[in-house]
């Protein structure tokens, strides 16, 4: 247990759960503003019922993810701080906006969207809810643009041991930017979907009301049919993100791919595979002939480089050290997302077939609805394997070519005070995701107001208020 792991642990921790709420409230956020949007196009009081019900959730993904991004941020400085001082110049700009522009518009129209449901007119009312949810798009871009300089450094100078911003532009066009930004995006579209269908599919097992199996049964449709644009851009996003790493980051690719030697023309695609890491070959595999070429360039034919031959390019050209990232790790985990990407368009496409209203069967087989319910965990394991991903495969560098991990590290902290806060934060963590699967269960218990003529009470949704998740 050295500075080094503790606190690459602590950053994963604090990481992978923090991102667990961003795509969940960017996605929720755009199922509630069509919902409304659907409620001023049709003044079908049901879809007004909708976005009230599935608002709550939302704001409940909102205020979890608020405070874990405090705390991710609280551990830069914390264990981070000579990673902090050398990207301190880029990381300053994107960040300021994304609080002060980004954030503050998504707040700002949150309070607004939450507290005026009777106050403006319902056309008035929506826009509201359509600028959270470009405000939360927009946040996640101007955090992405901070990441994606990590994965390919651009528009800086090198000055006193930092990097020092010598063109804004640069940072925000930077290509890498806009792969993340589109795959990111998609990828919470998919998400907010794929919960409120699954969650609605869990209503639909216990409900046995007709009002509260319609509201449902409608959720889930309009889940699906999110789930499935969603799918769409993921894999037309994460296609293009993956080609770009074949130049960008081949390492990272190879890894992902299991490939320590370069491969024939055409490169055959390993579906499984187990590789020995520390004498750098692999252990078994089942490949595909020609799937990798066709992967990688749309066509039969093509050969990419194995990360022997990477390696030593990187050796040449920064330094000897060991630039093989974690290859097991990578592999299986871009398996994981590619996989449960696929799961979640085909649930997509196969539930809204049986959910037509000629034969709408797939309400009536429990069978059915388990399955849609557990994919409610799909997105969260999707989301977090190509998380993991796109970070590990960037080992050894926080900053690729430029700062290692070994020169991120602060040179202050201790092994003792890592491991306390881990355990701090470990049980912070649980605490809260406890919380939030209570709270979240509390209000798919007690149900949405169906009541037409008496949603006013309704109205003003404060998560402070002790009354807003429970029963008046």
């Amino acid at each position: 247990m050295d500075i080094v792991t503790l606190a690459r642990f602590q950053f994963a921790m604090t990481t992978v759960f923090h991102f667990f709420f961003v795509p969940f409230s960017i996605g929720m956020v755009l199922v509630v503003a069509i919902m409304e949007t659907l409620f001023v196009k049709t003044k079908n009081e049901k879809y007004r019922q909708l976005a009230k019900f599935w608002g709550n959730i939302f704001l409940l993904s909102f205020a979890v993810g608020v405070v874990t991004g405090i705390i991710q941020e609280f551990q830069f400085g914390m264990n981070w701080s000579d990673y902090s001082r050398f990207v301190g110049d880029i990381f300053g700009a994107p960040l300021a906006v994304e609080a002060l522009l980004a954030f503050f518009m998504e707040s700002t129209f949150l309070g607004l969207w939450m507290f005026t449901w009777d106050r403006v007119k319902p056309r008035t009312h929506v826009i509201f809810i359509w600028l959270v949810t470009i405000a939360s798009m927009l946040s996640a871009f101007w955090i992405l643009a901070a990441n994606s300089f990590m994965q390919h450094p651009v528009g800086y100078a090198l000055r006193n041991g930092r990097a020092e911003m010598t063109d804004f532009g640069a940072v925000i066009a930077n290509p890498k930017v806009w792969y993340e930004f589109g795959h990111v995006i998609a990828a919470a579209i998919t998400m907010g979907g794929m919960i409120a269908a699954g969650l609605a599919a869990f209503q639909l097992l216990k409900r046995k009301d007709k009002k509260m199996r319609e509201f449902f049964m409608k959720s889930m449709r309009i889940g699906l049919v999110v789930t499935l644009f969603g799918s769409i851009l993921v894999l037309g996003a994460g296609d293009a993100q993956m080609k770009a790493l074949i130049e960008g980051q081949p390492m990272k690719f190879a890894a992902m791919e299991g490939t320590y030697e370069d491969t024939g023309d055409p490169a055959a695609w390993t579906l499984i595979a187990w590789d020995n890491e520390r004498e750098h070959k692999q252990v078994f595999g089942v490949q595909i002939p020609y799937m990798l070429s066709i992967l990688s360039y749309n066509k039969p034919s093509g050969s990419i480089k194995g990360m022997d031959t990477v390696n030593k390019e990187l050796v040449k050209k920064y330094g000897d050290r060991n630039y093989y990232p974690p290859v097991n790790v990578l592999f299986w985990n871009f398996r994981i997302m590619a996989g449960f990407g696929m799961l979640m368009l085909l649930v997509a496409i196969l539930g809204l077939f049986f959910t037509r209203k000629k034969k709408p069967i797939l309400y009536e087989k429990r069978w059915m609805l388990w399955v849609m319910g557990l994919c409610t965990f799909a997105p969260f394991l999707a989301n977090t394997a190509g998380w993991l991903v796109t970070e590990l495969g960037r080992y050894p560098w926080t900053v690729y070519g430029l700062f290692t991990i070994e020169d991120s590290v602060s040179p202050n902290v201790s092994v003792a005070s890592l491991l306390t806060s881990n355990i701090i934060y470990f049980l912070l963590f649980s605490g809260l995701a406890v919380t939030m699967i209570y709270l979240v269960k509390r209000e798919l218990n007690k149900g949405p107001v169906l009541d037409d003529d008496n949603h006013s009470g309704q109205d003003s949704m404060d998560p402070f208020d002790k009354g807003a998740f429970t029963h008046e």
